[in-house]
């Protein structure tokens, strides 16, 4: 976690800056409901980061069913990183503790991202890798942001949920900061595997299912 850095990879292609450009309409919108709220804002992040592996793990794993070919392992990373964005959201949803009007547009939201996330998977792998990319990137900063008020006293170092202390296997007295740090550290492994996924494409470095 020490070794945390935000980083920015600048989009060179008209597919990449699409991808950016989806990723700055979705960070607008979501300043524009919840601001600086950061807690609830993490909350709609997360709903919405859990689908892309999710997605991108179901296609790739009927990809290979059709081609009858070894995955070597996209599929398990892209599941365990869907798996890791859920539980952040099990942990926000503890700790933001939404209403119902707020569940409701967060299904809302996460329905309608699904349908575009996986059309646009269908027709570039490439270009939705990117997308999560820099939507990770954007996530670095908003934790970063969340990491900055708590450390200025501006949102109170709550005692960490009993769920992320458990998936963590932090201390029992650990604090919202730990949380954070873990969470942010998360969102910039799957930042750079996205882009190195997105990468691969162009490389021609692809697993057997997908050439």
């Amino acid at each position: 976690m020490e070794n945390f850095k935000l980083s920015h990879q600048k989009p060179s292609k008209a597919s990449e800056y699409i991808a950016y450009k989806i990723t700055q309409i979705l960070k607008f919108m979501l300043n524009i409901f919840y601001g600086t709220k950061y807690a609830k804002r993490a909350v709609i992040l997360e709903t919405i980061a859990a689908v892309p592996g999710m997605v991108a793990g179901m296609l790739n794993h009927l990809k290979a069913l059709r081609r009858m070919r070894d995955d070597q392992g996209w599929i398990r990373e892209l599941l365990d990183e869907a798996e890791n964005e859920r539980m952040h959201l099990m942990i926000f949803l503890d700790i933001a503790k939404p209403s119902r009007i707020e569940r409701i547009l967060v299904l809302l939201g996460q329905g309608a991202f699904l349908v575009v996330y996986s059309l646009l998977y269908i027709i570039s792998s490439k270009t939705a890798h990117r997308v999560v990319g820099y939507f990770e990137e954007e996530a670095c900063k908003s934790y970063s942001e969340y990491l900055d008020k708590i450390d200025q006293g501006e949102v109170e170092n709550t005692a960490a949920p009993s769920i992320a202390i458990s998936y963590y296997q932090l201390d029992s007295d650990a604090k919202l900061r730990d949380v954070i740090l873990c969470i942010r550290n998360d969102e910039a492994a799957h930042r750079d595997r996205n882009h190195q996924f997105a990468d691969s494409f162009e490389s021609g470095d692809l697993p057997e299912h997908q050439k």
